[in-house]
């Protein structure tokens, strides 16, 4: 009885609130909330966006400004008709970048190479919080940076194929980087896709790649021939001697030609051209807006000149007098009409 009534004693004792309580602190930290994912929900989304500790967007940022660099410097080379710096390949790198498979539809490869680049280090850094490209949500960027990246690996494997076919036994350094860094960005941004989102989608990759690989395919089995004989030869540039000795009136429409920026496109195994300036006679040759569309060289590995890819040309040679296209070999009689030609002597005094 006693006992029992020490108990109610106690358990009516007011304990004051500053008594110090030795399991105070200890509790507050059992009960502890945390607002957000546990921790192990966090690393897990960690990896899913990384690699090797570093996240996959700055990655894929990084890969593609180095192919952006690789590609522009291309460009430039081929706008300025420059031959690039092969440190692996030599000669056979010129060759392959030179050849009729370095531009599609008349536009030199490596530009639109420039453009995919930099466009996907762009959706690459927009993906890791930049707002580089204003009105695109998060979906946007990752769809728009899936198809990008697969019609960059198609087209990568096409032209590895082609490299290992048509160029068999030929190095291109250029070609096989930017090979690695289309496929690397594929599986990059597969990679943060995951298996499960890549189903959904694959549809949209399957339609890419069949645009691009029917793009490439026509844009070379379209393209017209150099020249009949030439595709398995190669033909070193050489100057045709021109032994006509030119006239008054041909010295004067050359001068005439020249002045209103008449040009005549032509190749130097063309025997058409050489008859042409062989009407004109050596000095008014000369004088002539001339445009050898094959400065390099003709025959398999080289490729026409940017300008006269660009001018869509049918045949050799050809005149661009005042927005007037000539096709083939032409009298000095209808260049005068076409050019506007008055000869000094029929000029009245």
């Amino acid at each position: 009885m006693a006992t029992i009534s020490a108990a109610l004693a106690v358990s009516r004792l007011r304990i004051p609130f500053s008594y110090p309580l030795p399991f105070k602190r200890e509790a507050r930290v059992a009960f502890k909330c945390r607002a957000g994912p546990s921790p192990e929900v966090e690393s897990g989304a960690t990896e899913r966006s990384s690699l090797l500790g570093i996240s996959t967007s700055y990655l894929s940022a990084g890969l593609a400004s180095l192919g952006f660099f690789e590609t522009t410097y291309l460009t430039y080379l081929k706008l300025t008709n420059s031959e690039a710096f092969c440190p692996v390949g030599g000669g056979s790198c010129g060759d392959v970048l030179n050849s009729d498979y370095s531009s599609v539809f008349g536009i030199p490869l490596p530009l639109p190479g420039m453009v995919a680049y930099g466009l996907v280090a762009l959706l690459a850094l927009q993906q890791s919080g930049k707002s580089l490209l204003p009105g695109l949500d998060k979906t946007d960027v990752r769809l728009t940076l899936l198809a990008t990246t697969t019609s960059m690996a198609t087209a990568s494997a096409y032209f590895v194929y082609l490299l290992s076919t048509e160029f068999a036994g030929t190095s291109c350094s250029y070609c096989l980087l930017s090979a690695f860094l289309s496929f690397s960005l594929f599986f990059l941004t597969v990679k943060d896709f995951g298996l499960e989102e890549i189903r959904k989608v694959v549809g949209l990759q399957l339609a890419v790649a069949g645009i691009i690989i029917i793009a490439l395919t026509n844009s070379y089995t379209t393209a017209a021939p150099q020249s009949s004989g030439l595709s398995d030869i190669t033909l070193e540039p050489y100057e045709a001697e021109i032994t006509k000795e030119s006239s008054p009136f041909a010295i004067s429409l050359a001068k005439h030609l020249q002045s209103i920026g008449a040009k005549m496109y032509g190749a130097f195994w063309c025997s058409h051209c050489n008859e042409q300036k062989e009407m004109f006679g050596g000095e008014a040759a000369k004088i002539l807006n001339y445009v050898e569309c094959f400065p390099n060289g003709a025959g398999k590995g080289r490729t026409m000149a940017l300008e006269c890819a660009i001018a869509k040309l049918e045949g050799f040679p050809t005149w661009v007098i005042n927005d007037k296209v000539l096709s083939g070999e032409q009298e000095l009689s209808a260049l005068a009409e076409a050019s506007g030609f008055v000869p000094e002597s029929s000029q009245p005094s």
